[in-house]
This record gives C-alpha cells, sequence and structure tokens, in this order.
C-alpha cells in the first residue's frame, strides 16, 4: 500500500521519505544503474507487443520489485526521485498500437532514466503510454509520485482511463485509495489549525488515515540542524505511518511494512531501512561511479550485515538481469 512524505521547505536539504507495505516480500534489491543503460518497456512481461526503447541518460540508485519486475522506488543523479504506490482506481485505459508503451512496473525507472527535473519527466511521459501488468499474481494498479532538488513535485494517476496530473510543491504527501483529490477533499475536512496533545488524529492503518496523519506531522516538523536531522525527521513520520507487523488490511489480509527508503535530493544520498534489520543502511553517490561503461550493481538489503554507508559493498553479483528487446 504505503505512503510517501515530501519535506520541500526546510534550510537543509529537499528530503522525501516512502514506506512499502506488501502481503508478502518484494525481494528488494538495491540497484546502481548507469548512465547508457538500454531498456525497453517490456522488460520481463511480454503481454507488452509495441515497448518504448531507450538509453538511459542518468544514473539511478533503485530499488527493484521482485529482482528484476520493475523499479519501486529510487533516485537519479540527478536529484530527481519517483516512487511507486498502489492505487486500486488505477485504470491505464486501452492500448494504443500507435504509442510506445512502458509497462507499469517500470514507469518509475522510464522517468529516473530520462529527466532532471519534475517538470522534465512530466514531458517524458507524454512519449509513452503506460500498461497494466502483474507480478504474482497481482496487478500493478500503482500511481506515481515525483519530486526533485528544487522542491518540486507532481502525482500522476490514471483514473477511468484518464491521465490525472497534479504538480506543485505543496503536494507533499501521497498514500493510496481514494484518489488523489479525494484525499485532499477529506483533508480540508479535518481542522488541524490548534495542534496538541489532545487533539484527536486518525490513528489506523488505512489510506486516509495515515494521509491526514502524514500530512499533520510533516506540517510540524522542526527545522532541522542538518542532514542528519533532516533525515530523522522524515523518517520519523515514515515510522509513525508504517502498517505494524499482523495489522488486519482490507480484502487482500496484511499489509506490513516490509521497508522504508528516505533520499537527500539536495546531496545526493539515498537512504535504507528494513524493518525487519536493526540498521539504517545507505549509498552516496559522490562515491558512486554511474558513468556509461560501467557495470550494473546491486546488495541484497536483506543481508544482516549491512549498516551504515553500503556504496562499497554493491556488486555486480547480486546486480539484478535486464532483458532488452527492441521493437
Amino acid at each position: 500500500m504505503c505512503t510517501r512524505v515530501l519535506w520541500n521547505d526546510n534550510k537543509v536539504a529537499v528530503v522525501v521519505g516512502r514506506t512499502m507495505d506488501w502481503p508478502e516480500s518484494t525481494e528488494p534489491l538495491l540497484a546502481a544503474f548507469p548512465r547508457g543503460t538500454r531498456r525497453d518497456g517490456r522488460g520481463t512481461q511480454k503481454e507488452v507487443t509495441n515497448p518504448c526503447a531507450w538509453t538511459s541518460r542518468y544514473g539511478s540508485v533503485a530499488v527493484t520489485l521482485y529482482g528484476n519486475v520493475g523499479t519501486a522506488d529510487g533516485m537519479n543523479e540527478a536529484g530527481l526521485a519517483a516512487h511507486l504506490l498502489y492505487l486500486r482506481a488505477a485504470d491505464f485505459g486501452p492500448l494504443e498500437p500507435e504509442k510506445p508503451a512502458v509497462h507499469a512496473g517500470l514507469w518509475a525507472q522510464y522517468v529516473l532514466d530520462t529527466a532532471r527535473t519534475v517538470t522534465e519527466a512530466l514531458e517524458r511521459l507524454d512519449d509513452v503510454q503506460v500498461v497494466m501488468t502483474a507480478a504474482h499474481g497481482r496487478a500493478a494498479t500503482v500511481h506515481l509520485a515525483l519530486d526533485d532538488a528544487s522542491g518540486d513535485s507532481a502525482i500522476i494517476e490514471h483514473v477511468d482511463g484518464q491521465l490525472v496530473v497534479h504538480h506543485g510543491r505543496q503536494f507533499t504527501v501521497m498514500t493510496n485509495d481514494p484518489t488523489f483529490d479525494e484525499q485532499l477533499a477529506l483533508l480540508e475536512k479535518q481542522d488541524f489549525s490548534k495542534p496538541s496533545r489532545d487533539l484527536p488524529l486518525p490513528g489506523n492503518d488505512n489510506p486516509v488515515d495515515r494521509f491526514q496523519r502524514a500530512a499533520y506531522f510533516q506540517a510540524l516538523l522542526p527545522e532541522p540542524a542538518d542532514e542528519r536531522a533532516a533525515i530523522a525527521g522524515v523518517l520519523a513520520i515514515a515510522r509513525n505511518v508504517s502498517v505494524p507487523f499482523g495489522a488486519p488490511y482490507g480484502e487482500f489480509g496484511i499489509y506490513n511494512t516490509e521497508y522504508r527508503t528516505v533520499a537527500n535530493l539536495t546531496n545526493r544520498r539515498y537512504f535504507f531501512e528494513l524493518a525487519t534489520a536493526p540498521s539504517v543502511i545507505w549509498i552516496d553517490f559522490a562515491k558512486l561511479d554511474l558513468g556509461a561503461g560501467t557495470p550494473i550493481r546491486a546488495l541484497d538489503p536483506y543481508d544482516a550485515t549491512l549498516a551504515g554507508d553500503v556504496t562499497a559493498r554493491l556488486s555486480t553479483d547480486a546486480a539484478p538481469h535486464i532483458p532488452v528487446e527492441s521493437p
């Protein structure tokens, strides 16, 4: 299910965090994809009949889904980040045979590979259509959040086959259903103007409660003294809206939080916290060679020996295979 929170009005750094909530492990890999990586919109999903083909202009660090099906979350070297979250209402509409296609699991990666900013990403997305795919028996009904080092933001949804874009710095929180415009309308009905310890705050694990709780605490974050405080502030909210182990979650059963990420879009560091691990790990772009011709590298975040800066632990041994079949 998941929650995304962007903090773009402090004086230290633009930082964004998200939770990954899912009924099973998404088998994530923390991967570094260099500039010059060739891809197509089919990837491992053969139902895409008219795939877009591209070569990455920007290197990125991403959390993959089920090894190599797609990208759930990530940031590129230009300071653009992308976050896929579940949206039951997602409907990408009928396939347009004449328009190059990207399956939904590669939607975020296409943006990371091709754009520097939110505005540029929206322009790039005009060139392709997103098509439905599935993994492990579940359809990829998703919406996409984008943010960049300037603090810009966009929420992109396909509802009833129509593209809906909310573009602006003010769009800092996203969860799941209902659609984003309905979430904003529900938030307007809440009076958080006088925050106090006695204020009744929505506290369940459903998307509406998480959206409102994240918006409330995001607005109250104190000015951070440094990057450490900024990362900690966003992680604190991500932990607050995480789904505890065993919490019931609708018709699919239990969706506990598998991991949390925070991206420092200003200083280009990407943090990852596995819900079952005692340590936060991170990758520092300043120490990472993403030049064309360098290999794809990755690590398994379930490795219990990982802690702190793991940039040097990225390895070709763990790298996902990227199938490319040009149209």
